[in-house]
């Protein structure tokens, strides 16, 4: 096969542009010899079973799928009666950038929250977290988070606790969207279960493909009171892979060692690199007009810019406006964004302004 694209472009529009790290291509060929059983019956999704509970504890379930949103909604349908609503963010994917999906596909109401920085507060749960009985209002039965946020924050595992207490005193389960969570794990240097398991979360979805996989995520059930259906679900779907062991082996490969965090730490590192150059820029006046949004605690950059200079820049490096209404873009790096990326980038951004 022919390289088709131009391998020197970079860019700081998402962690999905990067490619595959080496160590899930390795895995996934060490998978391909000789045959397995079909739709999840091999030995890769069986370890998985292992490696998953030596994360997040004994006795939970992962179920592997293909995507982010597949995961979501499968994983929210599983939480949730027909007449059942999620309490999210505003700002959150499932709010934001599922087409419609947990709406059309899996028929819930999600009931939205305004929120600043992405997060949400025990407070912020109980403006949508009522009615209960009435039936004339979708019933708010799951409360949705994101780790990290969708504006690149993050929830300490003593703030998801409060989350998930609150929740369940009130008969609403916690679900936690993690299509970030290896960052998240990174930043706060803690293992994965302190803001999953012993925070209190039910159900979540693991995100592997913004971290060096080529397509993997899975709903992980900690509390299996908490989902019902998924063995049906996932197939209903369209998430059930034929040849699973190839999407099991490449979580295999982040989460059996330490690739999940080396790549996580990396992307977090470069992240903080960005921010800092463009803080040293504003400092020395070197670069100006531009000012930061949101703080930088995970992979992603937000920030504001002076009129016309995100399309000038955008000739350079592709990103993506986060509200054009306020000049306000984001920067995300990967785990293979280079500190030469990072240098060239602000040194663009500098001349620009």
């Amino acid at each position: 096969m022919t390289t088709l694209h131009d391998t020197a472009v970079r860019g700081f529009a998402s962690d999905n542009y990067s490619g595959v790290h080496p160590e899930v291509l390795a895995a996934i060929a060490a998978a391909n010899d000789g045959h397995q059983i079909a739709y999840g019956e091999d030995a890769y999704t069986a370890r998985l079973q292992e490696v998953f509970a030596h994360h997040f504890g004994e006795g939970v379930q992962a179920f592997p799928v293909f995507n982010g949103t597949g995961a979501n909604v499968t994983g929210l349908q599983s939480m949730l009666p027909r007449w059942g609503a999620v309490i999210a963010a505003s700002t959150a994917h499932i709010n934001v950038d599922e087409g419609g999906a947990p709406e059309r596909v899996a028929g819930i109401k999600i009931l939205n929250v305004p929120t600043e920085d992405g997060k949400l507060t025990p407070d912020l749960v109980d403006r949508e977290a009522w009615g209960w009985g009435d039936e004339h209002r979708a019933q708010p039965l799951v409360v949705s988070i994101t780790q990290s946020t969708e504006l690149g924050t993050l929830y300490t595992p003593e703030e998801i606790r409060a989350l998930a207490d609150h929740a369940h005193a009130r008969g609403m389960r916690l679900h936690l969207d993690g299509a970030r969570i290896s960052n998240a794990a990174a930043a706060l240097d803690v293992p994965l279960r302190a803001f999953t398991t012993d925070a209190g979360v039910d159900v979540l979805s693991f995100g592997g493909t913004k971290n060096g996989a080529l397509g993997a995520e899975a709903v992980v059930v900690l509390d299996p009171a908490a989902s019902e259906g998924l063995l049906y679900l996932r197939k209903l779907n369209m998430q059930l892979s034929s040849k699973m062991r190839f999407v099991s082996a490449q979580l295999i490969a982040l989460l059996d060692g330490d690739l999940y965090l080396r790549n996580a730490r990396h992307s977090n590192a470069m992240a903080q690199r960005l921010r800092a150059g463009v803080e040293a820029g504003i400092a020395d006046g070197s670069i100006s007009g531009v000012a930061f949004s949101q703080p930088t605690q995970s992979n992603g950059v937000f920030a504001t810019l002076p009129d016309g200079v995100a399309d000038e820049l955008r000739k350079a490096f592709r990103f993506y406006d986060w509200n054009a209404a306020k000049n306000e873009v984001r920067w995300m790096c990967s785990f293979d964004t280079t500190a030469d990326d990072v240098d060239a980038f602000v040194a663009e951004l500098a001349r620009l302004t």
